[in-house]
């Protein structure tokens, strides 16, 4: 089974560019000029490869937290919310609360997972008390949480005078890797004199790829090795058979939609202390948890495949940004390029057909030469 959805996955990323590279030649742009131009992108210099990176982080963990609510059988949809509500959280306690470095920036992280957990939960508790269905409730909770984030920056303490930002964090809880290093005198003198380093650094690179890869660690095991991820994962499978063996049903679907938001809300901290360091008024929701759901089916729902899931569709949309001014390509290529992979990793069942046809015909095949190598026995006998 595992082997099979690797390979739709796999076939899907390839249609997905097949399709792409039909739409490029009916505009007159050469394809494969533009898929090297997409490679080298995002992967062509050390500079890239960090800013790569730090596009897939936000959605490599947005991808975990939405991963994990599927497999608990429920749809978070409200990734978006839970990403926005985690970075509001994180950026008040890293403008108004003084920690020192290191303990500033893990309180930070931990109130913005908490602030994801409880955006999750009460979708998970609405579901569980009353029966509301988790895909229109968070949805309603994506704006609650949008609105809530820009009313907060109404508030004195956290908006900046004449600005539409909040004031920035402190350096204490700043996660970026060597961040005040690089401003000093012999971090500035350092860089001049190593052109690699300056290049992997010249992007705000950070801790966030690291405590990505931990989650998805952490979330792998809780689901297949310990007796709450079985609990989990069997109330997703069949609630009625997993409340008939004494699972609390209720309980598990709390619990799910909590983890899922602390996730997509450790996004939102990491988003706003690795790489923004503060927040601004959102004209528009910002596509990190509508992102997430697509890393989520890129990588079949499992959480170590969430890294390369990310890290693809990080170098989509990185190193697809450069097509526009290199080959003069419309950005909107990339992003049905995106959708075509995500609608077929979406429809198992079209390669489960065309796989039991091509099955079927060959069978057809061996049956039919069987008869021959019959018949032409029975003539010799004749």
């Amino acid at each position: 089974m595992k082997k099979n959805r690797f390979l739709y996955t796999l076939v899907s990323i390839l249609l997905g560019l097949v399709v792409g590279a039909v739409i490029l030649l009916a505009i007159g742009i050469n394809p494969l000029e533009a898929y090297k131009e997409l490679i080298l992108g995002a992967f062509g210099r050390p500079k890239y490869i960090s800013w790569t990176l730090v596009e897939a982080v936000p959605i490599i963990l947005t991808g975990l937290g939405v991963a994990f609510a599927f497999n608990a059988g429920v749809f978070n949809i409200g990734a978006e919310g839970q990403f926005i509500v985690g970075a509001l959280c994180a950026t008040i306690v890293g403008v108004a609360v003084p920690l020192p470095p290191v303990i500033h920036a893990l309180v930070a992280l931990l109130f913005g997972f908490l602030g994801g957990a409880l955006w999750g939960a009460i979708v998970g508790l609405a579901k569980a008390a009353r029966g509301v269905n988790e895909v229109i409730s968070s949805i309603m909770m994506n704006w609650i949480g949008f609105y809530f984030s820009n009313y907060m920056l109404t508030k004195a303490f956290l908006r900046k005078p004449d600005s539409n930002n909040s004031f920035n964090i402190a350096q204490s809880a700043s996660i970026r890797i060597l961040g005040q290093w690089k401003t000093s005198e012999a971090g500035r003198a350092f860089l001049r004199e190593n052109a690699l380093a300056k290049e992997l650094l010249s992007p705000p690179v950070h801790w966030g790829i690291l405590i990505a890869v931990i989650a998805a660690i952490v979330v792998w095991f809780i689901l297949y090795r310990t007796t709450l991820g079985y609990e989990l994962k069997a109330v997703g499978f069949n609630p009625l058979a997993a409340e008939y063996g004494g699972i609390n049903i209720k309980k598990n679907t709390i619990l799910s939609m909590a983890i899922s938001g602390a996730i997509c809300g450790l996004a939102g901290g990491v988003s706003v202390l690795g790489v923004s360091e503060n927040i601004g008024i959102l004209a528009a929701q910002q596509g990190y948890g509508f992102n997430g759901i697509a890393v989520s089916l890129i990588a079949g729902n499992h959480p170590i495949a969430t890294i390369p899931a990310g890290i693809l569709f990080a170098a989509l949309t990185y190193g697809g940004g450069k097509l526009n001014s290199r080959l003069n390509t419309p950005s909107e290529i990339i992003n049905i390029i995106i959708g075509i992979i995500v609608l077929f990793i979406a429809m198992p069942k079209l390669m489960e057909f065309f796989r039991s046809r091509r099955k079927g015909k060959a069978a057809a095949a061996t049956a039919g030469g069987g008869q021959t190598s019959a018949q032409g026995k029975g003539d010799k006998s004749e």
